[in-house]
């Protein structure tokens, strides 16, 4: 039997003495990026079309040399840019800054075959650079990726390579509850708590903000986001390697971000956890599917009734238990992630026998 192969993201340190040679190429892309985006302007104001990726190829074919970049650089740029505002469904997107306190932050992206590993070193554009090899890179053959910048300045080597599938092991289903007080709640009762990334971290940051050390905020907030990073990629794993099926809350995290509860939900991460839930379920090949989560935490899921003591709308956020009138007393998210893991079944939320 023939394994199944997919595809795998991996990111390693660059060694800081290479950052001035990147910052270079990251200004060049920078300066490639803003001639395509005022030329697809014009071409929209004075022609009404919008240039393809292909269109744009024709504008900047044998700048690479020029600008110190490698061809396959000049092409990606022009690929992202406009896959970027069909995104957005914009003429112009935003300007990318070399300098000043809100220039952008590097990026050098390249297509398959333009990186590889030699002699220990990722060769890049004519260019060796060390890096903190933890994958063993020379076991896997480069494709496409980047170079790309942090808000402290160290770099990252980022591709993509072609792994083996590694099959999960567990069994059963479990329904998750994506939420503020706990990032996630599992219908088994596990659960990850939010605010343990960054509690014992958050007077060293007021601190350092209102002394306005900037260098020190953003190390701050870096440590945080690799906490997050760390207990969401903990979390995922260990879901993966248990259940065979997962299903999650379709909660929006871009839309509740928009309201006064915006610094809880992006504490929790709940798209990063999303994310890696659903590539990490594809690589082991179990289910994965976001499913309709209204209703889930008022329909108790042990007789699927509405009673009237349910938790409901914003007055009932502080009820985290509750009974319903058959008798059963409810954890409520643990509540909502059995009624999430039901509606996964295919069952709706009301009428859960």
């Amino acid at each position: 039997m023939t394994e199944r192969k997919v595809t795998k993201t991996l990111k390693v340190r660059i060694r800081d003495k290479h950052a001035k040679a990147l910052r270079d190429q990251a200004a060049s892309v920078n300066f490639v990026w803003n001639y395509v985006n005022e030329l697809s302007s014009r071409s929209i104001r004075e022609r009404g079309t919008f240039l393809s990726a292909y269109d744009i190829q024709k504008y900047t074919g044998g700048a690479a040399k020029e600008l110190g970049l490698h061809s396959h650089t000049v092409q990606e740029v022009s690929r992202e840019y406009a896959t970027r505002r069909k995104q957005f469904r914009r003429g112009r997107l935003a300007w990318r800054k070399s300098r000043g306190v809100r220039r952008s932050l590097g990026w050098v992206p390249f297509k398959s075959g333009a990186a590889k590993w030699k002699s220990g070193q990722v060769f890049f554009n004519g260019q060796h650079f060390q890096v903190w090899d933890s994958f063993g890179l020379s076991q896997y053959k480069f494709r496409s990726g980047c170079f790309n910048e942090d808000a402290r300045g160290r770099w990252y080597f980022n591709v993509v390579v072609e792994v083996d599938a590694q099959p999960s092991a567990g069994e059963g289903a479990v329904g998750i509850d994506l939420g503020l007080k706990d990032v996630a709640t599992c219908s088994d009762g596990a659960k990850l708590e939010n605010g343990r990334f960054y509690r014992d971290l958050e007077d060293k940051l007021a601190i350092a903000q209102r002394a306005g050390k900037k260098r020190r905020v953003r190390s701050i907030h870096a440590k945080i986001s690799n906490r997050r990073k760390d207990a969401l990629h903990k979390f995922s794993r260990h879901l993966v390697d248990r259940h065979e099926e997962i299903y999650v809350g379709d909660v929006s995290p871009s839309k509740l971000a928009k309201t006064r509860m915006a610094k809880s939900v992006m504490d929790a991460g709940w798209g990063q956890l999303k994310t890696m839930l659903e590539y990490k379920c594809d690589h082991a090949g179990i289910v994965f599917k976001e499913v309709g989560e209204a209703y889930t935490t008022q329909t108790c899921s042990a007789c699927g009734a509405l009673p009237p003591q349910r938790p409901k709308g914003i007055a009932g956020l502080g009820i985290r238990e509750w009974t319903c009138e058959c008798g059963v007393t409810h954890d409520r998210d643990i509540n909502a992630a059995k009624n999430i893991l039901a509606a996964g079944h295919g069952r709706p939320a009301e009428g859960i026998s």
